[in-house]
């Protein structure tokens, strides 16, 4: 029963996105639509500026989750193989970092980005999603490394390897499921962050995301729920789409990313 009431917006979005403008405006509304139609898509991909946030989207997603990705793998594998003093103490405001709530956030790195000039800037909002995403991965990329047995790379360094040739041949092949789960978690999260996105690129309309433009795109298209539903389903689609493509890492990934090192 849990399943079927949280499913049922989904549902209800895509049925909505199919369903003929009369059926969505009927005052007797089918659960299954009678007729089904793509023009409510079509409105939707042929909308202003569609092509163009989509694009802005997938930059700054791509972005902020390469970068956690480089960032925190040198930051797990000093925290995880390494022995210096503030360990402790960095993964503790790591974890501090992780537990703070991004809203709280808001008004400094609004502050920050209006006296450095860097508002209405894509690279602006990389940086915050990297913000972000980065204690999350940290974390989770700590714990995986921390569960790869040190003697390998210690073998391979036997044989001739350098530190980092060992952890690139050795170590590195075996972190491919705690990778995928962090960058599922960062690609999620900053696809669908509407916030950030709505206070940093405020006059810049060609720096908006999707997420900024589905909030106005109803206000656009004025009582077109129709085209509204399959904006929206557009926008699901590649979270969607990724999810399934590493869901069998996931669980894999985020167990191992658990192991007390």
């Amino acid at each position: 029963m849990t399943v079927v009431i949280c499913l049922f917006p989904v549902y209800w979005m895509l049925a909505t996105a199919f369903r003929p403008s009369r059926d969505i405006q009927s005052y007797d509304p089918r659960l299954i639509p009678q007729e089904w139609t793509l023009d409510h898509f079509r409105t939707a991909v042929q909308a202003d500026g569609f092509a163009l946030f989509w694009r802005n989207s997938v930059l700054v997603t791509l972005g902020a989750v390469l970068l956690a990705l480089i960032v925190a793998l040198g930051a797990a594998y000093a925290v995880a193989r390494l022995r210096w003093r503030g360990r402790r103490q960095f993964m503790l405001a790591v974890f501090i970092a992780q537990m703070a709530p991004w809203e709280s956030l808001i008004i400094p790195v609004y502050i920050i980005s209006r006296d450095t000039n860097m508002l209405d800037r894509l690279p602006t909002l990389t940086l915050v999603y990297f913000m972000i995403t980065l204690p999350f991965t940290v974390v989770v990329l700590r714990g995986f490394i921390a569960g790869i047995p040190p003697e390998l790379e210690e073998a391979a360094q036997v044989d001739g390897c350098t530190r980092v040739g060992a952890f690139r041949r050795i170590a590195f092949p075996l972190l491919a499921p705690g990778l995928m789960a962090t960058s599922l978690f960062g690609f999620i999260t900053a696809w669908n962050e509407f916030t950030y996105a709505n206070f940093l690129i405020i006059k810049q309309q060609d720096s908006r995301t999707l997420p900024v433009w589905l909030s106005s795109f109803q206000t656009t298209f004025g009582t077109d729920w129709g085209a509204t539903m399959a904006a929206s389903t557009l926008f699901a689609l590649p979270a969607l789409v990724v999810f399934l493509a590493l869901q069998r890492h996931v669980t894999s990934g985020l167990t191992a990313g658990g192991v007390k090192g």
